[in-house]
């Protein structure tokens, strides 16, 4: 199975460009998208091409922001929306689709802000998040992708130094909630394949971060430890465009 993670930054500008013949290239059997930024019809107008797959939508109650969706080829046993705490499950983040032999979930975690004026919310976000995918965890095992708006390690961001604890998706706090994850017992499985290579996901628009590879390491796949011998291979794949984000790639056997 071929799953395509990928942050469009707004489903109606990324279908302007290049982004039906970057998904006919992947061929993806399941793709998850996050920060989609429209309502659940806008999303399936803009998606009504991809006739080969199941469409399912998460939009936030907000106009134009946040917003998930799993596309895919193979028909879920199950769809879930949401953690089913009532101050997370506004705001379109989480779709968890049920296959045979796993959970697959898809997030957009919630950015702490310039002003890391959401660092509280987004401690009891990872908390909360943490007990979700432990739960259904019980039932059988949890590959997680998306978005996780945190660079884990020094490796996983440009400038370190300078942005810790000053920069969303570099505090202490956010460091934290993924050490407590991965302890809990998830492994980060880019970083389990390649411990010591520099790649990132995201490069701001701005002062041509992209063109200098000034990025960060956002975007992930997370699979529970009992799963980690079913990954063929994950790739960050940087040559497409479209985003301000680049896709990812994880391809499993079980």
């Amino acid at each position: 199975m071929n799953i395509i993670s990928w942050n469009i930054n707004g489903i109606r500008a990324i279908t302007k460009k290049y982004f039906f013949a970057d998904i006919s290239q992947l061929d993806p059997d399941v793709l998850c998208l996050q920060e989609t930024k429209a309502q659940h019809n806008e999303v399936e107008k803009s998606l009504s091409q991809l006739t080969d797959y199941h469409h399912f939508y998460n939009s936030a109650d907000r106009k134009g922001y946040s917003g998930v969706a799993i596309l895919t080829k193979i028909e879920p046993l199950s769809i879930t929306y949401d953690m089913g705490i009532a101050v997370h499950d506004t705001e379109g983040r989480i779709i968890c689709a049920e296959f045979d032999g796993f959970y697959l979930v898809n997030v957009y975690v919630p950015n702490s802000g310039q002003q890391l004026d959401r660092l509280d919310y987004r401690q009891q976000w990872d908390n909360d998040f943490r007990d979700y995918l432990k739960n259904l965890e019980e039932a059988k095992p949890v590959i997680l992708c998306g978005d996780l708006n945190v660079a884990h390690r020094p490796i996983d961001l440009k400038n370190d130094k300078s942005n810790y604890n000053k920069t969303a998706g570099y505090t202490q706090i956010e460091i934290d909630g993924m050490d407590n994850l991965l302890n809990s017992g998830f492994v980060d499985v880019y970083r389990h394949f390649y411990p010591y290579t520099v790649a990132y996901t995201y490069w701001s628009y701005r002062f041509k971060a992209r063109e200098r590879n000034t990025g960060w390491r956002l975007d992930y796949f997370i699979v529970s430890n009992s799963f980690i011998d079913n990954i063929s291979s994950v790739s960050i794949m940087s040559n497409y465009f479209g985003s301000d984000h680049c896709p990812i790639q994880l391809e499993i056997a079980f």
